[in-house]
């Protein structure tokens, strides 16, 4: 039989903090576009569009940012979105 090594920590394991931000900006940036939808409505009918389609789009950069060639131009643009600290950097 082959040797197998431990599986990597996740980086949501290793850095929870970053992983929040991450997905506190995703929810904003998918909520942005449909707050004036969100906010115009009153009933639950009519907000569920709304709601839908935040959510679509969170669940999008969600995946987009998740694309290893978009999480490198993170790092190199926006390092406080990445999801690892640069190394032998502190953010």
């Amino acid at each position: 039989m082959g040797q197998h090594s431990a599986p990597e920590t996740a980086s949501q394991v290793r850095y929870p903090w970053r992983a929040t931000t991450r997905t506190v900006f995703q929810l904003v940036v998918g909520l942005a576009p449909m707050m004036p939808v969100i906010v115009a409505s009153s009933g639950l009918p009519s907000t569920a569009a709304g709601i839908a389609t935040a959510l679509a789009i969170s669940g999008a950069i969600t995946r987009i940012m998740s694309v290893p060639a978009v999480n490198a131009a993170l790092a190199e643009w926006v390092p406080w979105l990445a999801a690892e600290p640069r190394a032998g950097g502190n953010l």
